[in-house]
């Protein structure tokens, strides 16, 4: 393995981290901002909506523009703006100027997100094995080094907008830090670098290098599906426990904690797993772990039993996310920054949907009734995860790997 792609794994590794401590350190200071700028829930809830729109456009915007310019120009250029606009709903006095902070910090954290993926790709493919599910664990990592330093923060006395522009500027220098470590550009249309670092020349047919785009479509709905089942978790765990069990405010704070606990383990060992059995195994049997997860959740009346559903719902969810991407990615090298944008912007829809979906479905069942939405959901995902299988029969991976051909075991 050469010197230069450990450090571009390296490299991958720091911009999911920056990524996810920049919207870790928004996320943290929303009750204060809310207060603040004198907004209500339901005013903040339609707000956060433009939050998602900027990522959306920002995802499909920098997934092109990575194709065209490489990695290497668009990832650092989207982590500087990202890291600089943070600061603005910190700044931010009135709805509409906070409205107008979320939209372009939204945009820029969609340039980073889909550009730092669309990177991953190509890093997993030089390795010639799996190592996506890793880079999004780190993601998690920056969510809680965001949240240690706001709660420093927080007991120091400073304001938000302090806060957020001290790891603004740290951000920005961070950013550009690695750039040289970055791979310089896609793969050529028809080669492919394998893990020796030489070229094959990949003389396929054109429908098997560049599938249809039905596919990608595919992948993005089972996308939508897993993130939506993801953004309904982070929201609604704690006040399941609170509202439905009668926990208390410090004890329902657990369920939130042992769901994302459990995903990020997932993540960390899913890689391993996908060498092992496949991503089409991981995604099936994932999802239906979750699905299992989420209806002892939905029908526990013990406290013990809903902690271990929202166990098992993040670790069945752990190892979904990353093979999508992974599948999307690998596709079509010259256009995966195209292709992962679709699987990203429709996933996140589905992130920013789960909540509300939830909570209208509360006005007419109980909440933990509602979460068998997200069961059904989940098995939906387990049955139709074949998705990731291409035109010729075989999952969308890297190659190989040094011990042999990776999803050798029942996938291909």
């Amino acid at each position: 393995m050469s010197h230069s792609l450990r450090l571009a794994r390296s490299a991958t590794f720091v911009y999911f981290i920056l990524c996810g401590t920049l919207m870790g350190a928004w996320v943290v200071h929303i009750p204060a901002i809310e207060e603040r700028v004198g907004i209500s829930h339901a005013t903040l809830g339609g707000l956060l909506v433009l939050l998602g729109l900027g990522a959306f456009a920002g995802m499909q915007l920098a997934g092109r523009l990575t194709d065209r310019l490489g990695a290497r120009t668009v990832i650092p250029a989207a982590g500087v703006l990202c890291s600089a606009t943070l600061v603005l709903p910190g700044l931010a006095q009135e709805p509409w100027t906070l409205a107008g902070a979320l939209l372009v910090f939204g945009f820029c954290n969609g340039c980073l997100d889909v550009s730092m993926n669309a990177h991953a790709v190509h890093v997993e493919k030089a390795y010639g094995r799996p190592v996506m599910s890793a880079f999004h664990a780190t993601f998690s990592v920056g969510g809680v080094l965001a949240a240690l330093v706001g709660a420093a923060a927080a007991s120091a006395g400073l304001e938000p907008v302090a806060s957020m522009a001290v790891v603004g500027v740290l951000g920005i220098v961070i950013a550009l830090v690695p750039v040289r470590a970055l791979l310089p550009a896609a793969p050529r249309p028809g080669t492919d670098t394998g893990a020796g670092g030489t070229e094959k020349d990949e003389r396929a047919p054109a429908a098997e290098r560049r599938p249809a785009g039905s596919r990608i479509w595919a992948l993005a709905a089972l996308a939508l599906m897993v993130m939506l089942c993801e953004g309904a978790a982070n929201d609604w765990s704690a006040l399941h426990l609170k509202d439905i069990l009668g926990a208390s405010a410090s004890t329902a704070a657990f369920a939130y904690g042992t769901f994302a606990a459990t995903m990020t383990i997932g993540r960390l060992c899913a890689d391993r797993l996908v060498g092992r059995f496949g991503s089409l195994a991981i995604l099936r049997y994932g999802a239906a772990l979750a699905a299992v997860g989420i209806s002892v959740v939905a029908l526990a009346p013990w406290m013990w039993a809903a902690f271990a559903g929202w166990a098992l719902f993040g670790l069945g969810l752990s190892g979904c996310v990353p093979q999508l991407f992974s599948a999307a990615g690998h596709a079509d090298s010259s256009a995966a920054g195209t292709n992962v944008s679709r699987v990203a912007g429709l996933g996140y829809v589905g992130m920013l949907a789960g909540p509300a979906v939830i909570g209208w479905l509360t006005h007419l069942v109980p909440l933990n009734h509602a979460f068998l939405l997200l069961a059904l959901l989940s098995a939906i995902t387990s049955v139709a995860a074949v998705a990731l299988r291409t035109g010729s029969g075989r999952t969308s991976e890297p190659a190989t790997t040094g011990d042999g051909p990776l999803g050798a075991r029942g996938d291909r």
